[in-house]
């Protein structure tokens, strides 16, 4: 078993990776001091295959359990659902002595993260992330949150889980939409801080498209150390270190929005996000050719998007103004200077933004 720390003094917590060890989860909770009241939250797809397996390894262990499912989709990451969320925990006769475990995806971590930290002040909860997305990303660094109609993650707070418990053998039954999707934050991890992790995944994507056991294992411990690294070293993103994690995020989540969250997956609008970024860097150059060619080249390979189609640039820029990473009224790009280097800019020339987004439409027209 992989074990890999997030090191934020007394909030500390460790991400322990394997395979097949979803059976074992109660024997390592039962530790934790959580108390005894657990709560999983799911949704449909995931709990018909992996609820039970938790469930029973938590009662072995003496812990009493109630099952919520939330339906799959990031439409239902919102206030609604997590109010609904609230009346379950009640019913149920959850204390501040219980806890929630997530199972499932990003949407399902960061919706049960944020009931977490609001339920009775704060509970504890458990991080079982699913997905390749969740497993590599979103089930590190504590940012827990629900969607707005006008805007991504609008509402949420910093809220650290107690443990995230990765099991890579349901990877198997992920969607293969699902798992091409979560190749764009891969990618950006070799990006934004591993040229080394770029060129292998150069080499070995079609094997990690596969689910290669030893690939797989290597991708996911890398991604993993180096979220960890950067969430422990600023874990509010307050020091501008841990922000190079939203590389191609400015633009991907304003697609997101604007699709209703009915077009793309987070990854799909990430690769796009991260294909104007590349863009934008190489027009104001700070990016050369090949830096701007291979990472689009990558994207292309794993089977990602790398154009916008049936969304206007004019709506895509309207929707920058109200990204939660504006400061000032100014729009924060995340932006590579070379494969593994980026660089936080706030001075993107509007005009180059325009020419790059009409340019990746127009390609896919």
């Amino acid at each position: 078993m992989e074990e890999i720390k997030v090191d934020l003094g007394e909030r500390s917590y460790k991400i322990l990776v394997d395979s097949g060890n979803l059976k074992d989860i109660g024997k390592t909770l039962k530790d934790y001091h959580l108390g005894k009241k657990a709560t999983i939250i799911t949704n449909p797809i995931v709990g018909d295959l992996y609820q039970d397996v938790v469930k029973d390894s938590l009662r072995k262990e003496g812990f009493e359990v109630a099952i919520a499912r939330v339906p799959d989709g990031e439409e239902y990451k919102s206030l609604e659902w997590a109010a609904k969320l609230y009346d379950e925990l009640l019913e149920h006769k959850r204390d501040r002595y219980s806890f929630i475990l997530a199972l499932g995806g990003g949407v399902i971590g960061d919706l049960a993260g944020f009931v977490a930290s609001t339920y009775m002040r704060g509970i504890p909860f458990i991080q079982v992330p699913t997905s390749l997305l969740a497993q590599v990303d979103a089930s590190i660094g504590g940012k827990v949150a629900v969607n707005h109609p006008l805007g991504k993650n609008l509402i949420g707070s910093f809220y650290q889980p107690r443990l995230v418990y990765t099991d890579l053998a349901v990877l198997k039954t992920l969607a293969h939409r699902e798992l091409i999707a979560a190749l764009a934050e891969v990618i950006k991890y070799g990006i934004i801080k591993n040229r080394e992790f770029f060129d292998y995944l150069e080499t070995n994507i079609d094997r990690v498209k596969t689910l290669n056991p030893n690939v797989l294992k290597k991708m996911v411990a890398v991604c993993t150390r180096i979220k960890s690294e950067l969430v422990s070293l600023d874990e509010r993103e307050e020091k501008g270190i841990r922000s190079i994690i939203n590389y191609g995020h400015t633009i991907g989540h304003a697609l997101e929005v604007l699709s209703e969250y009915k077009v793309y997956r987070h990854g799909e609008a990430v690769s796009i996000g991260m294909v104007a970024a590349a863009r934008i860097a190489r027009r104001m150059g700070i990016l050369n050719e090949e830096g701007e060619r291979r990472q689009i080249e990558l994207l292309e390979k794993a089977g990602l998007p790398t154009g916008i189609k049936g969304i206007v640039p004019s709506k895509i820029i309207k929707a920058l103004a109200r990204d939660k990473k504006v400061k000032e009224g100014k729009i924060r790009f995340i932006l590579a200077t070379e494969i593994g280097k980026v660089e936080t800019r706030d001075d993107v020339p509007p005009e180059i933004i325009k020419e790059v987004l009409q340019e990746i439409t127009a390609e896919n027209r």
